[in-house]
């Protein structure tokens, strides 16, 4: 990649105005979890960081937002194309910055934004953004300037999820990446910058939520803030943006129930819901974390989760051969670690795993992959979001009975069901969540995703995603 001459990657600095701006704080060590050591020292921001980025992106604002549709769609498939050239070493930094193993980055960390921006490319390309209904012309608008908030766990995706539909819609963006993954954002800021993208239409201040998060979600200049990250955050980024009655996004947290139906193939349904509550070490607000089993059903459930779970290798995340590395954090690690207790004291049946790190990894913030089974569904590891590899298996007696399970939640991100199609469909209808997985369909980055209750409101991707970032102006006739 091409580096700013004056300041080396990794650095200490921004991304504002389209280049390296030292910061005026503290560095902030970045950690890679899985032997403690320090990879790199980013800018501890600061609201004078924040308030010079938004000062670029309000300047850049008039002329971004009226380049042509199509002009705007070239330089974002050109930012594609500059990931997709780089995806080995962004898949290296991010397994570097937070644990994901190697193998993983490549599919999901480099490989899931590269698809999701062009599927922003698609949607942008048919959407209609003026149309005629009787006497009124109904016009979508870029909205500003765009504060988005971004997670650890999938630093690229959810940064392109956000950056990607503002800047098709014609905003500019000041982004801040989580002070735990942060490198990966400033790879994009530089991939963009290499593609066209104009100085000042994305900036990026690094640091942390309460100092850099509050000075985005608080700043009256800026119009409209995404934010995706706890639900406890999200509540704090909703009450600071009040105060300018700005436009919040929020895809908070999850814990999602995959409900197995009497009639589904059981062998699929436990490899394809153990792989999708224990991907990227269960550090996914998606994550299948609940496995709703019918109760006759439970023992067989569990010894062919037991047989599957010896395959998911813990190790060194940069090893080919390791399924699942460390927690991004030691932080994590304890808390992840905590619930296992917590389960294990509210007498759960432990199937696999347990306390403690796993046996030759003394250190890095490594967890056991763990499974319980005969869970009370209104226990703290069944209702609470533990963000680690952590399976709880709930035995239900019917149908209703397992959708009144999933439902019993205060989130409502996301689900699966699998069995016989109709009757899955069937049951999906049912779910009190923003989408459901029937049968493993395969992802689709044109359908919207977010969630229902506290684990959000807005969309990302699709059409929706994008309308997320656009005003609607009627001129009447």
């Amino acid at each position: 990649m091409n580096e700013n001459p004056d300041v080396p990657f990794p650095a200490p600095s921004h991304w504002i105005g389209g280049r390296a701006v030292p910061g005026s704080g503290p560095l902030i060590d970045v950690i890679n979890p899985a032997d403690d050591s320090v990879v790199a020292t980013v800018a501890q921001g600061t609201s004078e960081d924040v308030d010079m980025a938004v000062d670029a992106a309000l300047a850049a604002f008039p002329v971004w937002s009226a380049t042509e549709t199509e002009d705007r769609i070239a330089v974002i498939r050109r930012v594609a194309e500059g990931m997709q050239k780089h995806s080995e070493e962004i898949a290296a930094t991010i397994t570097l910055e937070m644990g994901a193993p190697i193998t993983f980055s490549r599919q999901a960390q480099a490989g899931f934004p590269v698809a999701s921006t062009l599927a922003a490319i698609v949607t942008a390309e048919r959407f209609e953004w003026t149309e005629t209904v009787e006497n009124s012309l109904i016009i979508r608008e870029p909205i500003g300037v765009v504060g988005a908030i971004t997670p650890w766990n999938f630093p690229l995706q959810q940064l392109v999820t956000k950056v990607v539909p503002a800047l098709l819609a014609g905003n500019t963006v000041v982004l801040k990446p989580s002070e735990l993954s942060p490198l990966s954002a400033r790879m994009f800021a530089e991939i963009a910058t290499e593609a066209g993208l104009p100085a000042g239409v994305l900036n990026v201040v690094q640091g942390t939520g309460p100092v850099v998060g509050e000075a985005i979600s608080r700043h009256p200049k800026i119009d409209m803030v995404s934010f995706t990250g706890s639900t406890a955050a999200g509540r704090r980024v909703s009450a600071a943006a009040a105060e300018t009655v700005k436009r919040v996004a929020l895809e908070l947290g999850g814990k999602a129930a995959h409900i197995i139906l009497p009639d589904a193939d059981l062998d699929f349904a436990v490899n394809r819901g153990l792989a999708y509550a224990w991907a990227n070490g269960g550090q996914a607000c998606g994550a299948y974390t609940r496995m709703l089993v019918p109760g006759h059903l439970q023992e067989t459930v569990v010894e062919k989760l037991r047989s599957a779970a010896v395959a998911y290798t813990v190790g060194d995340p940069a090893d080919e051969g390791t399924r699942i590395g460390p927690l991004a954090s030691e932080n994590q690690r304890r808390r992840v670690d905590g619930y296992i207790r917590r389960g294990i004291a509210d007498g759960a049946t432990l199937v696999v795993g347990g306390t403690g790190r796993p046996e030759g990894l003394e250190t890095g913030a490594y967890v056991k992959p763990t499974i319980f089974a005969d869970v009370d569904p209104g226990s703290a590891i069944a209702q609470e979001e533990i963000f680690g590899p952590v399976l709880v298996v709930i035995p239900y007696t019917d149908d209703d009975h397992a959708v009144e399970i999933a439902n019993d939640t205060v989130y409502g991100l996301n689900g699966a069901v699998t069995g016989e199609e109709e009757h899955a469909v069937a049951i999906a209808r049912r779910l009190r969540v923003g989408q459901v997985d029937v049968n493993g369909g395969p992802h689709n980055f044109q359908a919207p995703f977010g969630g229902y209750k506290q684990s959000g409101n807005g969309r990302e991707m699709g059409r929706a995603g994008l309308e997320e970032f656009l005003e609607t102006k009627a001129i009447t006739r």
